[in-house]
């Protein structure tokens, strides 16, 4: 108790913090308000004894908000370094954008733009005219309009063309994914009413007849993005569906998740439903997402029908889910790259990272490796190991795609230590424990970051 007279002023000490060089670019508001927190602090400590005089020294106390300080002013929102080896990782923001994204990103953002602007007609304009015959061209589909997130864009076109009325659904296909986005809650959210036909593993089309009513409004195709059905299975084909949609005069929607504008059963991958093919069956409205398989910032694409499409830019709903210029710039650059499929999967981080070869990924550990500054040491245990990585974003769940990992195996720390050390280096490194070792997989890890990398384990050391 005795010490409270001891704790120094706000004023004073803001004094000498204000001279400090490394704190002067911060607002002086920002300053007294973080002394006024620490002091408050350390008040209750002194208060509950757990402080002595030469715990609240001046200098001590200026040494500690000045660090609190630096945290403060840090960004919350940074780069890390992905050694996860999932490649369109939700929880590191997904893809990584193009470098003619990039580039397109600052240019609009750092000027005016034409965002709603007709510049030929010298009149207001609208923002999806930018985009929609690019997406059309690379599609196929009649029209095209864009949301902020594919959640988004399935809960649009539910409240667009099924309120009120009822939605075939298969029960095998009502997913959920990352964030507790389920289909059953979308729908009701959307004011449509959930028809579940068929059996978790088998559905058949006779399934999906038999429940067309009246009410009927639309016929809700789901891609398993996030999960797999193995063994005694049966799916009615989107054809088959648009078959029924034609014969009772119901639109049949897609919702593919991911989505893709390429094919990567070329790589010996599972083939996953590109968009083209889904619009070739004669679909009358798709959804898919723009930064998972795309590659892209994240966006909802919904494409289809003009009917569809013009009655779904109409609902006061899509001026709330419509995309900003610096997501509508990224995503026309991005899509670009596609107009060229000899160089796409080089240009678009998430491709090139998926098509990657093994023999390219254990040269890349190696080149790391080598540019480690300190030898080995006893105590840590460092090798070049055979193992998989994912693609992740809900694509192909059950692929493996084959890779190299840096493992390191301590005598004097654990894997969550070592995990804990990696995440707090700057900037963080994740990466992954598997069998008692703790793994940096190198597919993720861009050529940009092998100095990084190589200066967090030369610390270890």
């Amino acid at each position: 108790m005795k010490f409270i007279q001891q704790i120094p002023k706000v004023d004073k000490l803001y004094q000498q913090l204000s001279n400090e060089l490394q704190l002067q670019s911060i607002p002086r508001p920002v300053i007294i308000e973080t002394i006024r927190h620490e002091l408050e602090d350390i008040r209750q400590e002194v208060l509950k004894g757990n402080k002595q005089a030469d715990d609240i020294a001046e200098s001590v106390i200026i040494e500690q908000i000045k660090t609190q300080l630096i945290k403060t002013m840090k960004p919350k929102l940074r780069p890390v370094i992905n050694a996860t080896g999932v490649i369109v990782h939700t929880n590191l923001g997904r893809s990584i954008l193009a470098q003619n994204a990039i580039d397109t990103i600052r240019s609009i953002a750092s000027h005016y733009s034409n965002l709603e602007y007709d510049v030929d007609k010298g009149k207001r304009g609208q923002r999806y005219s930018l985009i929609e015959s690019l997406i059309c061209s690379l599609t196929g589909a009649e029209a095209a309009t864009v949301v902020n997130n594919n959640a988004g864009a399935v809960l649009l076109v539910l409240k667009t063309l099924a309120e009120g009325k009822s939605v075939i659904v298969s029960r095998g296909e009502l997913v959920e994914i990352g964030g507790s986005f389920r289909i059953p809650d979308i729908m009701a959210l959307s004011g449509a009413q959930l028809i579940e036909v068929g059996t978790t593993n088998r559905t058949h089309r006779h399934d999906y007849e038999n429940a067309i009513g009246e009410e009927t409004g639309l016929l809700l195709k789901v891609h398993q993005s996030n999960f797999a059905i193995t063994g005694f299975t049966a799916s009615v084909a989107l054809k088959d569906m648009v078959d029924l949609g034609n014969k009772y005069h119901i639109p049949v929607m897609n919702d593919l998740g991911s989505g893709s504008l390429v094919d990567f059963s070329t790589l010996g991958l599972k083939k996953e439903p590109a968009v083209q093919d889904v619009i070739s069956a004669g679909v009358d409205i798709a959804t898919f997402s723009g930064d998972k398989l795309l590659g892209g910032p994240q966006a909802g694409i919904i494409v289809g029908k003009q009917l569809f499409i013009d009655r779904i830019r109409k609902n006061p709903m899509a001026r709330a889910l419509r995309i900003d210029k610096l997501t509508l710039a990224a995503l026309e650059s991005t899509l670009k790259l596609y107009q060229d499929p000899k160089t796409v999967v080089e240009k678009i981080p998430t491709l090139k990272f998926i098509f990657r070869q093994p023999e390219d990924i254990f040269n890349f550990a190696k080149q790391l490796i080598k540019s480690i500054q300190t030898k080995e040491s006893k105590h840590l245990k460092i090798n070049i190991i055979q193992n998989n990585s994912k693609i992740g974003g809900g694509a192909l769940p059950l692929q493996q795609l084959p890779t190299c990992c840096i493992s390191m195996v301590s005598e004097t720390m654990t894997p969550d230590q070592m995990d804990l050390y990696f995440r707090s280096f700057n900037p963080p490194i994740i990466g992954r424990i598997e069998n008692d070792r703790y793994l940096l997989d190198c597919r993720t890890i861009q050529s940009d970051e092998i100095s990084i990398v190589s200066k967090a384990i030369t610390a270890i050391l």
